[in-house]
């Protein structure tokens, strides 16, 4: 059962919440700005303006457990491979073979739109000053970082017409082409003013607030870069030309990306809990077949670092994860698997490993200035490693090992699970680079080894799953989706809200007509297409 067992947020952000009013749930709050900040307020030490930016970062990944538990967990965190539940949730038809709970799916958007888009609109409205150039700067780049995500989800989404009413008082969607180009409008805004502002040595504005740097202008320029090139790289099958130029921008800024572990994006969250580690308390999640197989097979020196071995008799001593979409009866039948690690109180938005592999990805692409692509390949590696305080000398050079064929002895139907060798689910693709490899070689061994150093960030390992097709992972055996999913091509998205095609009924019908297909599972975002 799906625990509601919220975490207290710290006073600051509790007092911002009572100060905004209850959490947005409608249409009409959502797209309704009665909170604009007056110039008293902006003079009390910036905390109206520093407040709401401090509720954005917490909630760009990380919200009440519960909350985050179907908005992340029963969502990407599994669709990625990174984890899977062994809770039977609804008798067993639920998100995980595919049949999308209508009460879970609201909630990305819920939280996206009241505890994101609102608060920051509130911020933008009230910094038009030059005086608050480095909020607003900032302000862009956390809605951006937020608001991706939602789009990564859903597709279309409101965001260049939030807070603007249609005669029939309806609210315009942006096609998902559109949201993204408005994204790097945000980003191309911010990094001028964060250039301006590390080129002119400019004193901290907002340290206080700041839950990830302590206020660096150079770190969040940093970051702005490497979210430009993350989400060029996204776009960069369906829109090369675009995806280039942003890219390019991205690679070209002084500012330069994240590097080194330094530089990871990580939001501390004070004496809040993780999420996962209190959804791991309940029982509800354990980790992923596709992990433990690829981490097995490549002898990698992070999976005690990302997975405790199994309890469970059948399996004890091994690093083992649950394969998603199969017949589950008990819970108990596989709470003994690898749990995950007891996780600090931060969350991780982005590091530098990634960064390396977007830089890899984008040199095998010809993109200027992305450097050499075996150096940032294996840099990328190195710095996984490290943060977990690992060496990767000699896994860079293996040339050998593949991800590990699966094997569930608990399955309800003995072999029902287990993938056999020379399955084509079943990944190849050694570790070290090879020159002569072929372009899609090389991309899988890129996308793989990145899927692994984002880990735990189910949500963007999915997004990235969607768009290449990499790393391998194993599709569902029990699919609920009475047709609308495909096995082999996986699940692509997430429906609409229903809350939103009642209060935003055409809205949402115009929506619908931006994906290029129905509002189901099965109907790739413009960017996978």
């Amino acid at each position: 059962m799906i625990r509601i067992n919220k975490t207290v947020l710290n006073f600051c952000i509790a007092s911002f919440l009572l100060m905004l009013g209850s959490c947005t749930k409608n249409f009409k709050d959502y797209n309704t700005n009665k909170d604009a900040l007056t110039d008293q307020q902006m003079a009390a030490d910036y905390q109206n303006l520093g407040e709401p930016l401090k509720l954005a970062q917490y909630n760009a990944i990380n919200m009440t457990s519960w909350i985050y538990q179907l908005v992340q967990n029963l969502n990407g965190d599994i669709y990625s491979g990174y984890m899977m539940s062994p809770t039977p949730f609804r008798n067993n038809v639920n998100n995980t073979n595919y049949f999308l709970v209508d009460g879970w799916n609201f909630y990305m958007w819920d939280e996206g739109y009241s505890n994101i888009m609102k608060p920051i609109q509130n911020v933008l409205e009230a910094t038009t000053a030059p005086e608050y150039a480095s909020y607003r700067a900032w302000a862009k780049v956390l809605r951006v970082e937020g608001m991706h995500r939602v789009s990564d989800m859903y597709g279309p989404i409101i965001y260049s017409k939030y807070g603007q009413s249609n005669d029939d008082g309806s609210v315009s969607f942006d096609s998902q082409k559109d949201a993204y180009y408005a994204f790097f409008k945000d980003l191309d805004s911010a990094i001028n003013v964060f250039t301006s502002l590390v080129q002119n040595d400019a004193p901290q504005t907002f340290s206080k607030f700041d839950l990830v740097y302590g206020g660096s202008f150079a770190k969040w320029l940093k970051f702005a870069n490497t979210l430009r090139l993350r989400l060029a790289l996204r776009i960069s099958k369906a829109d090369p030309t675009k995806a280039k130029a942003e890219g390019e921008a991205a690679l070209s800024n002084p500012g330069g990306l994240l590097t080194t572990n330094d530089d990871n994006t990580i939001v501390d969250l004070g004496n809040n809990v993780n999420p996962i580690v209190e959804i791991k308390s309940w029982n509800d999640i354990r980790i992923g077949a596709p992990l433990s197989s690829y981490l097995n097979g490549y002898n990698d020196a992070r999976i005690s670092h990302y997975m405790k071995k199994a309890t469970d008799p059948a399996v004890a001593g091994q690093y083992i994860g649950i394969r998603q979409g199969i017949n589950i009866d008990v819970k108990a039948r596989y709470s003994g698997y690898s749990e995950l690690p007891d996780f600090p109180n931060k969350m991780q938005l982005m590091t530098a490993a990634e960064a390396w592999f977007l830089k890899a990805e984008a040199g095998l692409k010809g993109w200027a200035g992305a450097g050499d692509v075996q150096t940032n390949y294996e840099t990328g590696i190195s710095t996984s490693f490290a943060q977990y305080g690992e060496d990767a000398s000699s896994y860079i050079n293996d040339n050998t090992s593949v991800e590990q064929q699966y094997i569930d002895p608990k399955a309800i139907t003995p072999g029902e699970n287990n993938v056999p060798n020379g399955s084509p689910n079943l990944s190849t693709i050694t570790i070290k680079w090879d020159n002569a490899a072929t372009p899609a070689q090389k991309l899988e061994r890129v996308i793989t080894q990145k899927w692994i150093a984002v880990f735990p960030d189910g949500q963007e390992a999915w997004s990235e799953f969607r768009r290449t097709g990499y790393p391998k992972l194993f599709p569902v055996i029990v699919n609920k989706s009475s047709g609308t999913i495909s096995t082999s091509a996986f699940i692509q998205r997430i429906n609409f809200p229903v809350s939103e095609k009642e209060n935003n009924p055409a809205g949402v019908t115009a929506a619908v007509g931006l994906l290029g297909g129905p509002d189901n599972g099965g109907t790739k975002l413009w960017w996978a297409q």
